[in-house]
């Protein structure tokens, strides 16, 4: 691994497995110059043992000549040019000036590389690299994009690497892997490595800063440093050398023009909002004249007209990182003087802020009246600014403590971590009296848990929360939560005490009457008694709370409880209200749930999108990685090697996070996937595992999965003790979606099971849970199949087989045609349902083959190579139920041909 690049390095070695499997795979590593796409190229290329590896730079200088970086990739390929069509081979040779003619037709030259690379993957899996891809000549980038979006099934995988900012991006819609600095610690690693001696730690974390974690800088700034600049920091220089090059173009453009000119350009980079009006108002302030704007707008700096617009982000940029601190302060002062306070109070009060040089309690109060106001418009984020600035101009140490408390928590809630931790390091070196301390504690142990999810985090809360018990008995009844959810989530890692005690000493708390404490005093009877026993209070105080931070924790119960109805409402409220608050904490969590909730009910494309979301929020934000939701997901669409892919990334991340919840999740999807695939010894002891520890949601769903494989492997006594457990729950819960997973789970152990068949597709038909309706219509056909009646067990496996194929869950798809087959049908009606099933791209080449085409004029036409049209009506046969293009004909007879072609 290179330093600080586990997650890049994860993706590539993923990119080679996928390979491995007989897929293609395109990526573009996009980051600035030094940030590292050069060394993961090489990480790539020394990865792939057993491949073919094909190499291109571009070249700078040759950005005019026509084919040239497609020709030096290729060039080492040219030994199959002979396998491809004529018209192709004849192309490429002409492109390469291997024969002269008339230029190549591009496109058909694309066709050419496509199938080129695609020979040569046929003898061994082949991985293009292609460094500085922004200086390929835009011929070979145009033929590169094009065959990178058409490889499917080739075992070829092309990796571009991009330098940024590029300004004709032919390479946009690849899937791209954005490379950013190294994080602080992995930039402090690799900072050590290239100083031999002392490096004072102030200086450290200023080089850190300054790089912004880019490597080759980090390797490269402190040559120009003298040892006693690394060994104190004395006169160390105020220098950027990663200051981006446009960047400084445009700083050196703005000094060229008149004072009064950059005086008003300072003015525009400091009011954000563009509000002419106040811009001419602050700059009459300074004594700028009206005509300061019309050298920046002859220079194309910036618009002037409804508003003030500069013509590029960096340009803004540029200017007010470029000035004095003192000329910022001005300008920060003029447009807070030209503000009026009664119609924008908190614009005002934010520009008085940076105006500052000192501590004012008058402007830090009027921040702090800004800030309710400021989360109404920006939100949580806005409003954690506010506080933080308030901090910051607090004169009297006891108050800036209780401030950076209350920005601290703010902070914590839109995820800025870094933000938080300072704060809490503020606030700790005030006077603070024991409820600030036991209120700092608790901060500490909430941004641990919102971090790692495990780990220490409830042995901090719960010691918190018995500070604050005697001292402030709301705070501490939300602590006491805040705890156990901390517990809940350590599960079997748990250090201290578990989610049982932690629970018991929680009603211990000082009684209130808010809907949360409500919350609080039903979670404890659920952890402290038992399942059964949280029945009766638990669902009224999920259905009556109204403190959005603990909608999360409610999906959770809600699924604990099988009440998908209740699992709806929550957790669609939940995405909703933390997307307007903007409560980046707790989004991740919240969206999880109902991203599994879209699972659930058989709406995968929709989870899909959702997880997306999620992880972009968690790269962004820092929060722990919360992949239950995309297990959830991969174990539904019986995808073994993503899901194994997926185990294994995040089994070790979870471990070294003490988050023991996870290993639960990990384990019953596990379980699924081996019950869809038929692999049931497999299946048997995932759930086992899965079931040591009573982890919320997953242990009740894994007891699902013990059943049926106990009693496909003949260990029938641990179903039976599996079903008892169920049972227990599904019975004291009583939803429509409990009952129906009892009734089908006890249909496997019953003697006269019909009955139970036939209650669970009932109840579950009720229910939100489509994927679980198929699953007991599979369970329900097969018993059919095995009782010899064809007849009814062909028409409820069709249904069952439809269903999972109209969702997407393949692996018990499969599963159900496997049935359908020993009943003894050959090829399933085609329904609608089926029909819609096929992609339009696999539509098409299934008419095509229909109408008699071969694999290589269909990849002709459609502009692919021959083998993902194999790949293609692979699918298409396995889909339709066909062996043969003869019975497309069948399958297909009146769906006109595509394109007109017959």
């Amino acid at each position: 691994m290179l330093q600080g690049r586990r997650r890049e390095c994860e993706a590539l070695d993923g990119l080679l497995e996928r390979i491995r499997r007989g897929e293609s795979s395109s990526l573009v590593l996009r980051g600035e110059s030094g940030v590292g796409k050069s060394a993961l190229l090489s990480y790539l290329a020394g990865r792939a043992s057993g491949f073919r590896v094909a190499r291109a730079t571009g070249v700078q200088s040759e950005m005019e000549l026509a084919f040239a970086g497609v020709h030096h990739l290729c060039a080492p390929l040219l030994d199959g040019l002979e396998a491809l069509p004529g018209p192709q081979r004849e192309a490429l040779s002409v492109a390469f000036g291997l024969r002269s003619g008339e230029p190549p037709d591009r496109f058909l030259v694309a066709l050419a590389v496509l199938n080129l690379l695609a020979e040569t993957a046929e003898a061994r899996p082949l991985v293009c690299v292609v460094d500085d891809a922004q200086w390929l000549d835009q011929t070979s980038a145009l033929v590169l994009a094009f065959v990178a979006r058409r490889l499917l099934a080739e075992r070829v995988a092309i990796v571009f690497a991009v330098r940024e900012p590029v300004e004709a991006d032919v390479l946009a819609g690849v899937p791209a892997l954005r490379i950013d600095g190294l994080a602080a610690d992995d930039a402090r690693a690799l900072l050590a490595t290239a100083v031999p001696g002392r490096l004072d730690e102030r200086v450290r974390d200023r080089i850190v800063a300054e790089t912004r974690g880019n490597p080759l800088a980090l390797l490269e700034l402190p040559a120009g440093l003298t040892p006693a600049e690394l060994a104190g920091g004395f006169a160390l220089p105020d220098a950027r050398p990663l200051a981006n090059r446009i960047e400084r173009s445009f700083l050196q453009r703005t000094q060229a023009l008149p004072h009064d000119t950059q005086r008003l350009l300072l003015l525009a980079a400091a009011e954000p909002v563009g509000d002419l009006d106040l811009l001419w108002r602050a700059a009459e302030r300074l004594g700028v004249g009206a005509d300061a704007g019309r050298p920046a707008e002859a220079a194309g700096l910036i618009e002037l007209g409804l508003t003030a617009r500069f013509k590029h982000p960096l340009v803004r940029s540029a200017v007010y990182r470029g000035a004095a601190v003192s000329d910022r302060r001005a300008a920060h002062a003029a447009l807070a003087e030209a503000t009026n306070p009664g119609a924008d109070p908190d614009r005002r009060a934010w520009h008085r802020a940076h105006a500052s040089a000192r501590p004012d309690e008058a402007i830090a109060a009027e921040l702090l009246r800004s800030a309710d106001r400021a989360a109404g418009r920006g939100g949580l984020a806005a409003k954690a600014a506010f506080l933080e600035w308030a901090t910051k101009l607090t004169p009297d140490p006891g108050l800036r403590a209780e401030r950076a408390l209350e920005a601290a928590q703010a902070k914590l809630l839109v995820a800025d971590h870094a933000a938080c931790a300072d704060l809490l390091a503020a606030a700790r070196t005030g006077p603070l009296d024991e409820l600030r301390r036991a209120r700092l504690d608790r901060l500490r142990g909430r941004l641990t848990l919102v971090a790692q999810r495990g780990g220490d985090a409830a042995p901090r809360l719960l010691d918190a929360a018995r500070r604050l018990a005697p001292l402030d008995g709301d705070a501490a009844r939300e602590t006491y939560l805040e705890a156990i959810s901390a517990a809940v989530f350590a599960g079997r890692l748990a250090e201290g005490p578990g989610v049982e005690d932690v629970a018991r000493e929680a009603r211990t708390a000082p009684p209130g009457t808010q809907p949360r404490d409500a919350l609080l005093a039903a979670v404890a009877v659920r952890f402290a008694d038992g399942y059964a026993s949280a029945i009766p209070a638990l669902p009224d105080a999920l259905r009556g709370l109204d403190d959005g931070r603990w909608l999360w924790l409610a999906c959770r119960l809600a699924q604990d409880l099988w009440d998908d109805e209740l699992w709806h409402a929550l957790a669609t409220r939940g995405v909703r209200e933390a997307r307007e608050s903007g409560a980046l904490s707790t989004l991740p969590i919240v969206a999880t749930h109902r991203a599994a909730l879209h699972v659930h009910a058989g709406a995968f494309d929709a989870a899909a999108v959702l997880l997306d979301e999620i992880e972009a929020v968690t790269l962004a934000t820092g929060v722990a990685p919360v992949r239950y939701g995309a297990l959830v997901l991969a174990a539904w669409q019986g995808d073994l090697d993503h899901t194994h892919a997926l185990l294994e990334r995040n089994v070790q991340n979870a471990v070294a996070r003490g988050e023991g919840s996870g290993l639960g999740v990990f384990h019953w999807a596990t379980a699924l996937l081996h019950n869809a695939a038929g692999r049931y010894e497999d299946a048997l002891a995932a759930a086992q595992r899965a079931c040591e520890h009573e982890d919320m949601i997953s242990y009740g769903w894994a007891l699902v999965e013990l059943v049926e494989a106990g009693v496909r492997v003949g260990q029938r006594d641990v179903a039976a003790a599996a079903f008892a457990r169920l049972r227990e729950r599904t019975q004291a819960s009583g939803t429509e979606w409990a009952l129906g997973a009892e009734a089908s789970a006890h249909a496997l152990l019953a003697d006269a099971p019909e009955p139970l068949h036939q209650e669970a597709i009932e109840r579950l038909g009720r229910s939100r849970g489509a994927v679980h309706l198929a699953r007991a219509q599979l369970l329900y056909g097969e018993w059919l199949r095995r009782e010899q009646r064809r007849t009814d067990a062909r028409t409820v496996l069709r249904g069952a087989h439809e269903r999972f194929t109209r969702i997407g869950a393949r692996a018990f798809a499969e599963r159900a045609w496997r049935e359908l087959r020993a009943t003894g049908e050959s090829t399933p009606r085609l329904t609608d349902a089926t029909r819609d099933a096929l992609t339009p791209q696999e539509a098409q080449i299934a008419r095509f083959a229909r109408d008699g085409h071969t694999n290589p004029e269909i990849a002709e036409r459609l502009f692919i190579s021959p083998r993902t049209v194999e790949y293609h009506l692979h699918k298409v046969f396995r889909k339709l139920g066909v062996s043969t293009r003869r019975e497309l004909r069948t399958a297909l007879p009146d769906a006109p041909s595509p394109l007109g072609c017959s």
